[in-house]
């Protein structure tokens, strides 16, 4: 059987948020098989779960925040990925504000927290949810066009491009393909970081938003060039991150797809709004499990290596 997985033990965390600049708490604990991954706002007076689900994505200007009532959690996307990559199926994340921590940047970090707690396989099939038919959203038209699509696969695997029409982007690989069955997560698409412009920073500094960014938490841009001092840590850092927030985004269906994703332009409220298509044609999908995890498509049946 290809069973689900948590963690062993927990482990913790400590950061700034990068939208809220605020000092953020974070603890990941083991949970039982079919509880899937669980956020909880351990800082209010009662504290709040919130399960992740594709409906329960609120907000996705800037980064994926899910919410439950009046309880929020902002920019889940980068431990999603990592969850995602590693194949994480149930997961308590404590959390002492509406932000998870930024850490590096990247994926990387809670990739290591996780991997440091150690991974358990659970009594439990893994479910995946497969999807049958391909279904596509776009919007815009022209330059201004962006879209996502995901279509049958024996596995998963991603394909993003990006267009940013700016000289320290466009000199960088443009479009990248990750597929679960051949490459390494953590080698492959953890470490690239979230990245932004100088010209940008101002604007979102008055609207209360990258108040924790800095050089080392994101790549940084003025109008010509990359300001980080050590450069790139991919040579297609850009694209690579688009590709590990898509893995955050499509993560929070719940259940890993079997599926080819590709995308242009695509982004956090894209993400979502293909996800939300796809659960509105119920000849699209299917929930699979691997009684003989050989059947299982290939990247999903070992354990992501330790440290």
């Amino acid at each position: 059987m290809l069973a689900q997985r948590t963690l062993k033990s927990l482990t913790k965390a400590v950061g700034v948020g990068l939208h809220s600049g605020q000092r953020v708490e974070l603890t990941l604990r083991p949970a039982a098989p079919d509880t899937g991954i669980v956020f909880r706002r351990v800082d209010l007076p009662q504290p709040v779960d919130i399960p992740i689900s594709a409906q329960a994505v609120t907000d996705t200007r800037l980064a994926s925040t899910i919410s439950s009532g009046s309880a929020k959690v902002h920019t889940v996307e980068h431990l999603m990925s990592a969850c995602a990559g590693l194949g994480i199926d149930n997961l308590y994340v404590d959390i002492t504000a509406e932000e998870v921590p930024i850490l590096d940047g990247s994926a990387s970090s809670f990739v290591f927290l996780l991997q440091s707690a150690g991974i358990e396989l659970q009594a439990a099939p893994k479910r995946f949810i497969r999807v049958l038919k391909p279904v596509e959203v776009r919007e815009g038209q022209g330059a201004s066009e962006k879209w996502a699509r995901l279509s049958p696969y024996n596995g998963y695997k991603l394909g993003f491009e990006i267009d940013f029409d700016h000289p320290a982007v466009d000199s960088t690989g443009q479009r990248v393909e990750f597929d679960m069955g051949s490459g390494s997560y953590s080698r492959d698409i953890a470490r690239a970081r979230t990245f932004g412009f100088t010209k940008d920073v101002e604007m979102m500094r008055a609207n209360g938003l990258a108040l924790g960014g800095g050089l080392d938490n994101a790549i940084v841009m003025d109008d010509y060039k990359v300001l980080n001092t050590d450069g790139l840590r991919y040579n297609d850092e850009f694209v690579k991150h688009k590709i590990l927030d898509a893995m955050g985004d499509l993560y929070l269906l719940g259940k890993p797809l079997l599926a080819a994703y590709t995308a242009f332009r695509s982004g956090h409220a894209l993400n979502n709004k293909l996800l939300r298509e796809l659960l509105s044609h119920e000849d699209a999908w299917e929930v699979v499990t691997f009684d003989d995890e050989k059947k299982a498509p290939q990247g999903f049946a070992t354990l992501a290596r330790a440290w």
